[in-house]
């Protein structure tokens, strides 16, 4: 029971490691180990085996089947050919290793015959001093894992989702590794999901900001004028990349956690409950950030119309005092020789007064108005 308690500490450490792009593990190059894996070890009884040389997987796989456990191997963005040893040697579909090489899937649960194929999307935050109609926001990558009895392979791809912490996190809890590659699998599934929940909240913070901004009021209190659209257009297509990682696994955990599966062990399976509902919450929060910067966008919009509408007002009110001397001076820019007030002495004076008072009245009925 002790590493059933101990589960949650394994596989969520209380800081936020620092995503960085692992290092090719120094295998020899030969005909039988890829220069795409990342590690390679046997694990029996919940510990590493060290053999005192870097394996070969064909030669972690004879010896996990020899002497009991099972193999881990990692590999980073492996191609075809490097991939094909791997997948012959373990006996993998054709179909998931082709997904597997290609990348760009959506998460999935696929059953094989002796195998799981599970697809994750890793996402990581990308951060930025300030946000731009430019500014990267969410970067995504991909981790395909494949179960089997005696064997668990992951295949990353992006420059984000390191798995190397939590290998050494995993190698630190024999009694957790005791459990099989279902354990494996369940560690990643919760590694991955916390690393959304981290995304959403810093999310969250990008969209209080515009949010402020657009509703914050304008010079002098009067109506503002939003923000530029671009800056919140690009925020939704981030947070649309965002729900394209998390809506399509929750039906991959849902199954893991409901139905009974001969390669997940019992005691792990309960805990694949608890990743389900954090990947129903983060869709829940991913959902509202959509329809939250839809509602945004829209204000932003109206807000922006409101004020052409403001300035629009305020130039007609101009108008409308500049059309008074430009009435009287037309009047009187006519070449007629019999004018009245035309050769009066005081008839520049008055009519100069006449048009200054109309121009001031008019100002003060439309200001009284709030035309300025």
């Amino acid at each position: 029971m002790s590493m059933i308690r101990d589960l949650r500490a394994v596989v969520r450490p209380s800081a936020r490691p620092v995503p960085r792009k692992e290092a090719a593990a120094p295998f020899e190059p030969d005909t039988t180990t890829s220069s795409a894996v990342v590690d390679c070890a046997v694990y029996r009884d919940g510990a590493r085996v060290e053999s005192g040389r870097p394996l070969s997987p064909q030669e972690a796989m004879r010896e996990a089947r020899r002497d009991g456990g099972f193999v881990w191997i990692g590999l980073h963005e492996p191609t075809e050919a490097e991939f094909a040893g791997i997948a012959s040697a373990f006996g993998l579909h054709p179909l998931a290793v082709e997904d597997a090489v290609q990348a760009h899937q959506r998460p999935k649960l696929e059953r094989y015959d002796d195998s799981l194929f599970t697809v994750f999307k890793t996402v990581h935050y990308v951060e930025h001093d300030q946000l731009t109609a430019n500014s990267e926001v969410i970067d995504t990558g991909e981790v395909m894992c494949f179960t089997g009895r005696d064997f668990f392979i992951t295949v990353r791809h992006g420059g984000q989702g390191s798995l190397r912490a939590l290998r050494h996190r995993l190698q630190e809890d024999p009694e957790l590794l005791a459990k099989g590659p279902s354990a494996v699998l369940h560690a990643i599934a919760d590694h991955v999901v916390d690393g959304y929940i981290a995304v959403a909240d810093s999310v969250q913070d990008d969209i209080d900001e515009v949010e402020t901004e657009v509703f914050s009021p304008g010079r002098n209190g009067g109506v503002s004028r939003g923000v530029d659209s671009a800056r919140i257009y690009q925020l939704k297509r981030e947070v649309l990349e965002f729900k394209r990682a998390v809506a399509p696994l929750q039906r991959p955990m849902q199954l893991l956690s409901e139905r009974p599966m001969r390669l997940v062990d019992p005691d792990i399976q309960k805990y694949f409950r608890d990743v389900a509902d954090h990947v129903a919450r983060v869709h829940e929060q991913v959902m509202g950030f959509d329809e939250l910067l839809n509602s945004i966008l829209q204000a932003n919009l109206a807000q922006a119309s409101v004020a052409q509408n403001e300035d629009m007002r305020k130039i007609t009110a101009w108008a409308a005092i500049i059309a008074v001397p430009t009435m009287v001076c037309g009047v009187y820019g006519m070449n007629f020789e019999y004018m009245p007030e035309l050769h009066w002495k005081y008839g520049y004076p008055v009519i100069m007064s006449v048009t200054v008072a109309l121009c001031l009245g008019i100002h003060r009925t439309l200001k009284r108005n709030g035309w300025l």
